[in-house]
């Protein structure tokens, strides 16, 4: 790929743990670094256009931001190589962390997303792609109901049909999120995803932005939530919601966000956070059967199944944590987004 973008004889080495995309950090003579992402199939290449139009109108902005790179010879903006789409970007300095260490950190967190919702809306981007479904727990759960079956030979069924029976009882107690707008998110505002000021930790930009959707809004403050929250991070199964991290991350977020959350998605933030972590929890243990979607550490884990039923494991550990503490919870949104 190196020579499609002038950077031929470049450094390249292994960047970041991320679960879908496997990502590389160049370095050129001039000691410039850029990412290089192989993407997933499962992404639209359109998506590459989303990125471009909506960082080139924060860059308008005066915001931080990645930029794609065009390919020097036909000024395309990814390329396909080998049945494999590639890309390459700018790279932002900062630091990119696997979890949060205390309060301080999660109302940067929370303050930077706000920011990239209010400036995301200000941008009145139409996308090119739509991904539809994202976060149907319905269909996730029911995907799972139909692999139980098809798996029973599978060497840890047991331990997996064991998994599923509690995701299906910890979904059925989910209360009905109301119907909301669907606004344009990141799509994935998990930690790794957010991109820190090593000096001040002030939040600088979120980046792997293949993600883009529209959805409602309490259903990426989950996503972020279920991520931020939880302290042991997705590779253990005794996770557990820490709710100072929370207070301080939804005080961030309520600060930077403004006007644009109203009553009806504030009031739903609890409910879609709990919904995401028996999604996820429903989604691991589908590939603790399939073992075709999720990366997972060959260093630390026997094979992908036992990875991803420990991730199953800690998703609903963080779900029944949340349901414990949930009156509290539900102080701190009712104090913070002033309704």
């Amino acid at each position: 790929m190196l020579p499609r973008y002038g950077l031929a004889g470049a450094q390249i080495k292994p960047l970041g743990h991320g679960l879908i995309n496997d990502t590389f950090l160049v370095k050129d003579a001039a000691a410039n670094r850029f990412v290089l992402q192989r993407l997933n199939r499962m992404f639209a290449p359109e998506i590459n256009r989303d990125i471009d139009a909506l960082t080139q109108r924060f860059a308008a902005a005066g915001h931080t931001t990645q930029r794609l790179v065009q390919t020097v010879d036909d000024a395309a903006l990814w390329v396909e190589q080998a049945g494999r789409r590639w890309r390459l970007s700018t790279f932002v300095a900062g630091d990119c962390r696997e979890r949060i260490d205390d309060p301080p950190q999660a109302r940067a967190a929370g303050e930077l997303l706000g920011r990239f919702h209010q400036q995301a809306a200000a941008t009145g981007l139409q996308l090119h792609t739509r991904r539809l479904g994202v976060h149907d727990t319905a269909a996730h759960l029911q995907r799972l109901r139909d692999a139980l079956p098809q798996h029973t030979a599978h060497r840890y069924y047991p331990a997996v049909q064991a998994l599923a029976t509690e995701v299906f009882a910890a979904a059925a107690e989910l209360p009905a999120l109301p119907a909301l707008p669907d606004r344009l998110v990141h799509g994935d505002p998990k930690i790794s995803n957010l991109v820190f000021d090593p000096v001040t930790g002030v939040g600088r930009c979120l980046i792997d932005l293949d993600t883009l959707a529209y959805m409602p809004l309490p259903l990426e403050l989950g996503d972020a939530f279920r991520s931020w929250c939880n302290p042991k991070g997705e590779n253990f199964s005794n996770a557990f919601f820490r709710l100072d991290y929370f207070q301080a991350a939804l005080e961030g977020y309520a600060a930077a966000v403004g006007d644009l959350a109203t009553p009806a998605e504030w009031q739903s933030l609890l409910p879609a956070t709990r919904r995401i972590m028996v999604e996820l929890a429903a989604r691991f243990t589908l590939d603790a059967l399939n073992e075709s979607y999720f990366g997972w550490d060959a260093e630390h884990y026997a094979d992908r199944s036992t990875h991803n039923q420990v991730r199953a494991a800690g998703q609903l550990a963080l779900q029944q944590s949340l349901l414990e503490q949930l009156a509290e919870a539900e102080v701190i949104v009712r104090r913070t987004g002033g309704h």
